[in-house]
This record gives C-alpha cells, structure tokens and sequence, in this order.
C-alpha cells in the first residue's frame, strides 16, 4: 500500500472520529461525554480511536480547530472567488440564526462546558485562538464589502467585527438558558446589519 494511500485512510478514519464526536457533543455537551460515547458513535474499537487520541479532550480540541479551518477556508474561497458582500454577509448571518435557533445541535454549550472545567491558565492560550481566528473571518468578510464598496470606506472593520461577534456570543448565551426567539435573533441581526452597511 502506498503511503499517500495510507495517509488518506488514517485522514478519513480521523474525520469520521471527529465527525461521530460531533455528534455526541452536540447531543451532551462536554462534561458528560467519555471515550466510550465517542466510541459507540463511530463504531471504531477502543484501540483504533487510541491510535488517533488519547483522551475526550483531544478529540474537543481537534473538533474545534478543524471545524474554525473549515469556516476560515469557506471564507476565503468566497472572499478569493469575489463573491458579492451582501451574499457572504447573509450566509454568514444565516448559519449563525441556524447554529442560534437549533442550539442542541450546537457545539457551544460543549465549548462552555470546557471552557469553565477547566483552571484558567489552562485555557487561556486556547480560548484566546478561538477568539483570534473568529475575529479573522468576521475581519475577512468586512474587508471584502470595503474592497466591493459595499460598506463606507472609512469604516473600523476590526471594532465592527469586535461588536458582531459580542452580539452573536450574547444571543448564544439567551440560547443556551433557552430564552432566545427567532424573532430576537432576526432584531439583532437587521439592527447589525444596518449598522455594518451604515458604518463610520
């Protein structure tokens, strides 16, 4: 077997793993999640899984980074692909209202759960990642409707992305105390968008 055939079957047996952990913790969060729940969802012996990760926090770790690269690779080739701003706003905005509105299959209520387990110091360096590459795609897509002279050109593209993501992560919070409607969501995103379109 060639070793470019071995690399893309251990890639694929890496992304059903992620992709059956996905699953669980959308469905459990973090804390009540093990090995096993991961094990069971992906139909992978304990061994195999072993090969690829050692603990439930490996696999979480590894979920979040691939999932922000996939999100910073849309971005870019939308952004590459001279996409209209308005579309690349309103997909953005509409898989937030989706991840908002369906929040138990979301992966934020496992990202507090990790995020509060553990020491501070411990998640410092990773939650600050979170937050960089974050702002980055909201950055991106900003800078794509200044380069399209679809927002003002005198606009602070980094306060403006500062305050989406604030907005989003607020509207996640009501979410996840299951006090967030669709019509707030909608409010919140119009008054956004206004202010993005309108921006000094």
């Amino acid at each position: 077997m060639s070793r470019p055939h071995i690399e893309r079957k251990r890639k694929d047996k890496q992304r059903k793993i992620l992709d059956a952990a996905r699953l669980v913790f959308c469905r459990k969060g973090f804390l009540a999640v093990t090995m096993q729940d991961i094990i069971d969802e992906c139909g992978i012996s304990r061994g195999g899984i072993y090969i690829y990760f050692a603990s439930v926090d490996e696999v979480f770790l590894e979920l979040m980074k691939q999932r922000n690269m996939e999100g910073l690779t849309q971005i870019s080739n939308s952004v590459d692909a001279k996409t209209p701003f308005a579309e690349v706003l309103g997909e953005y905005l509409a898989k937030q209202k989706e991840r908002l509105i369906n929040f138990e299959n979301s992966l934020f209520r496992a990202y507090c759960e990790y995020i509060f387990s553990k020491p501070k110091a411990a998640v410092h360096a990773f939650r600050d990642s979170q937050l960089m590459q974050l702002r980055g795609s909201v950055e991106a897509i900003l800078r794509l409707g200044l380069a399209q002279g679809a927002i003002p050109k005198d606009s602070n593209v980094s306060k403006l992305a500062v305050h989406l993501i604030v907005v989003v992560d607020g509207l996640s919070i009501l979410a996840l105390g299951d006090a967030l409607t669709e019509c707030t969501v909608d409010a919140q995103f119009e008054i956004l968008k206004n202010m993005i379109y309108g921006a000094k």
